[in-house]
C-alpha cells in the first residue's frame, strides 16, 4: 500500500515537471530512452480543469517554477540538490542554486491562531500590534510587530512605555504533515535506487535524503533555529562588523519565533548599499572573511548566506538572518579544508593528495601519485586565469567530482560548505564585481594554519589527546568491574536455566576464567600506562 501511495505521489510530481518541460535537463536529453520521452509527452498533456502553465525559454526558470508548484518539500529538495553537483551535475546544480524560497503568504488569521496556540496568550497581550507578513517562504513567513518592553519615564510612547519593533516568524499550517508525506516518497525512491543500481550506493542516496530530513526537522522547530542564532551570537560576540539578531525567548516556541527587527539595508540592494556611502570593496572582503572565520575557527557556519539573508547596518556591519540551515565542521574537516586550499595555491598537488589519504577520504588501495595527477588537472587551469575569475567554491566542486573516480565517499558536511562558499562568493562579487576571493581568504587561511598546524597547535592537539586518554584511564576500573559483573550474571543465568555441568567441567571453566581475568587485568593496566606515558611524551 505504501509503495502504491508513493508511486501516485511521484507520478503527480512527474506530470508537473513534464508540463513545465523541466523533467530532464537539456544536457541529459540524449541519454533519455525513447519510451521515457513518449511517457513525458503523455504526462505533459494538460487536462481540461488544469490551468495552463506559464513556461519560459530559460531552463533554470522552468525548473524553479515547477518545484514551486509542487510545494515546500520540492523547493527544499531543489535547494538541497544544488549542493550535490556530484549527483546531478554542475550545470543543473548551478540552476538549482538560483532557486529562491518564496511563496505567497498565508492568511493573517491563521498566523494569529498559531501564535496564540503556541504561546498560550492573546496576540494583543503579546504584541502592541502585529503587521501583515513582509516575507513568505516554504516553511514559514515573517511579520513585523511591536512590543512594549517596560514602563519607563523616558519611554517613546505617549503612555510612558518603551516600544521596540520585532520580527515574528510563524510556521505554515500543516507544513509538518506535507513534508512527512513527501519525505516518505523521497526515501522510497532512494532505497529503490540503492537496490537496483549498486553503483549508485557510493553516493549514499538514502543518507542524502536523511540529511535533508534532518535539516527540515530542525527548521520545523523554531526553538532550534533560535538556539542556532544564540550559539552563533556567542561565537561572534567579539567580532567586528558582524552580528546576529537578538532572540526574544519569552515570545518564542516551536512554531513561533520572535527576534530583533533589523533596520539595515538588504544586501540584495547593492545600489542602495552604495548610495548609503558604504565601501563596496570592503563589504566584499568582509563577507568572505566572515564566512571562513566561522567555518574554520568555530566549525559552525550559516549555510544559507545569500543576499536575501543578509543586511548591512548603518556602520557597515553584516547582520545575518534565517538560521534554519546551519553547517558544522569537526577539527579534521577544518584542517582538510584549509590544507587543500593552501595546497592548490602552492600547486603542491602531491600534498593535497596525501591529505585526502591521511583523512581517510580516499581508500588506501588507490595510488597517491595518480590521484595527485587528477588534482593537477583541476589546479593547473586556474593559474592561467585572473585571480578575480577563480572561485574557491567551484574549485571544491570540481575536486569532489574528480574524487568520484577514486571511490571517495560523499562527505555531506563538505558538500554543504562548498555550496555555501559558492553562494558567499556570489554575495562578495555582488558588492564588488572585481573582488579577488583569494586575497580576501588568504589572511584567514594563513592565520588558521599558523595557529592549528604550527607548534602551538601541535601542543594543543597533544594536550587534547592526553586529556582524552586520561578520561579513558579514569573509566578503566569501572570497565573492568562491569566485565566481572557481566561474567557472573552470564554464569548465574546459565545455571538458572537448568543447564547442568559436570563438577570437573565447572572447575576447569572457573580456573580458566580466573586465569584469563588475571591476564586481562594485567594487559589492560599495561596498555593504560603505556598510553599515559605516550601522552606525556607528546606534551613534553
Amino acid at each position: 500500500m505504501g509503495a502504491l501511495r508513493n508511486m501516485i505521489r511521484l507520478v503527480r510530481a512527474g506530470r508537473v515537471m513534464a508540463r513545465y518541460d523541466a523533467l530532464f535537463p537539456p544536457e541529459f536529453e540524449d541519454d533519455v530512452p525513447a519510451v521515457v520521452k513518449v511517457g513525458r509527452s503523455l504526462a505533459s498533456i494538460r487536462l481540461p480543469w488544469e490551468p495552463k502553465p506559464h513556461t519560459s525559454d530559460d531552463d533554470a526558470e522552468r525548473l524553479s517554477t515547477a518545484l514551486q508548484v509542487l510545494g515546500p518539500s520540492y523547493i527544499k529538495l531543489g535547494q538541497f540538490l544544488a549542493t550535490r553537483a556530484d549527483i546531478i551535475g554542475a550545470d543543473l546544480a548551478g540552476d538549482l542554486a538560483l532557486l529562491r524560497d518564496k511563496l505567497p503568504p498565508f492568511d493573517q488569521s491563521i498566523a494569529i491562531k498559531t501564535i496564540e496556540s503556541d504561546l498560550g496568550q492573546k496576540v494583543g497581550d503579546l504584541f502592541v500590534d502585529l503587521g501583515e507578513p513582509v516575507a513568505a517562504a516554504s516553511i514559514a513567513q515573517v511579520h513585523k510587530a511591536t512590543i512594549a518592553e517596560a514602563e519607563r519615564s523616558d519611554g517613546d510612547g505617549p503612555d510612558g512605555l518603551a516600544y521596540r519593533p520585532v520580527a515574528v516568524k510563524v510556521l505554515r499550517p500543516d507544513v509538518e504533515k506535507r513534508f512527512a508525506a513527501d519525505l516518505e516518497s523521497f526515501f522510497w525512491v532512494a532505497r529503490l535506487i540503492e537496490r537496483v543500481q549498486p553503483s549508485a550506493r557510493r553516493l549514499r542516496p538514502v543518507e542524502v535524503v536523511q540529511t535533508l530530513a534532518d535539516s527540515v526537522a530542525l527548521e520545523m522547530d523554531l526553538r532550534l533555529e533560535a538556539a542556532a542564532m544564540s550559539e552563533m551570537a556567542q561565537n561572534t560576540a567579539g567580532d567586528k562588523h558582524f552580528r546576529v539578531p537578538e532572540i526574544d525567548w519569552e515570545r518564542t516556541a516551536r512554531r513561533v519565533m520572535t527576534m530583533e527587527w533589523i533596520d539595515g539595508i538588504p544586501a540584495s540592494d547593492a545600489a542602495a548599499v552604495a548610495a548609503a556611502g558604504h565601501n563596496m570593496a570592503e563589504l566584499g572582503t568582509r563577507v568572505i572573511q566572515t564566512f571562513l572565520t566561522h567555518a574554520l575557527r568555530d566549525g559552525f557556519f550559516h549555510a544559507d548566506m545569500h543576499q536575501g539573508n543578509l543586511f548591512v547596518d548603518k556602520d557597515g556591519s553584516l547582520v545575518a538572518v534565517d538560521f534554519g540551515i546551519m553547517g558544522r565542521l569537526d577539527q579534521r574537516s577544518r584542517r582538510f579544508l584549509a590544507e587543500i586550499l593552501f595546497g592548490f595555491v602552492r600547486r603542491d598537488y602531491t600534498r593535497v593528495a596525501e591529505i585526502h589519504f591521511e583523512a581517510g577520504y580516499v581508500p588506501e588501495d588507490k595510488n597517491v601519485d595518480t590521484f595527485a595527477q587528477a588534482l593537477r588537472s583541476i589546479g593547473e587551469p586556474i593559474f592561467g586565469k585572473d585571480a578575480k575569475d577563480v572561485s574557491m567554491g567551484r574549485l571544491l566542486a570540481q575536486l569532489f567530482l574528480v574524487t568520484d573516480q577514486f571511490d571517495m565517499e560523499t562527505r555531506p558536511e563538505l558538500i554543504l560548505l562548498q555550496k555555501t562558499m559558492v553562494v558567499v562568493e556570489g554575495v562578495a562579487r555582488h558588492f564588488d564585481p572585481e573582488h579577488n576571493i583569494w586575497d580576501s581568504a588568504e589572511p584567514i587561511l594563513a592565520s588558521w594554519m599558523a595557529e592549528r598546524l604550527g607548534p602551538e597547535g601541535m601542543i594543543q592537539d597533544a594536550t587534547d589527546s592526553a586529556a582524552a586518554l586520561g578520561r579513558v584511564v579514569t573509566h578503566l576500573p569501572d570497565f573492568i568491574d562491569r566485565v566481572d559483573k557481566t561474567s557472573r550474571l552470564v554464569s548465574e543465568s546459565i545455571d538458572g536455566a537448568g543447564i547442568k555441568l559436570h563438577p570437573s567441567t565447572a572447575d576447569a571453566i572457573g580456573k580458566a576464567q580466573r586465569t584469563e581475568q588475571r591476564g586481562s587485568r594485567a594487559a589492560l593496566w599495561v596498555a593504560a600506562l603505556a598510553l599515559v606515558a605516550l601522552a606525556i611524551t607528546q606534551v613534553l
